[in-house]
């Protein structure tokens, strides 16, 4: 995510849950590096899980102030809607 993506915040958060288009939310870590704010625990198992790959468009939409919207498309430019039930317990969430 861009460095800009900070003035959004007082302080920039940990950690943020990612809501799908089907409500399911999943926990990762949020880390300052290289001069980009990039999303670390838990964000390669929710790739994974929700088959995110190379020629995937992935948006981000900020909801609150700790958690994003995520949109998935794939490479011809369809959403990709992913049913929420594989997830590992240490990283989805109950709301």
């Amino acid at each position: 995510m861009p460095l800009d993506f900070t003035k959004h915040f007082v302080a920039m958060p940990t950690k943020f849950k990612l809501r799908n288009n089907t409500g399911c939310s999943w926990k990762v870590t949020v880390k300052l590096m290289n001069g980009r704010v990039t999303l670390n625990q838990g964000w390669t198992t929710y790739a994974a899980v929700h088959h995110i790959k190379i020629g995937c468009m992935v948006t981000f939409k900020l909801l609150t102030p700790d958690t994003l919207k995520v949109i998935i498309f794939d490479d011809d430019g369809i959403e990709v809607v992913n049913k929420c039930g594989k997830h590992d317990e240490a990283f989805t969430t109950k709301d």
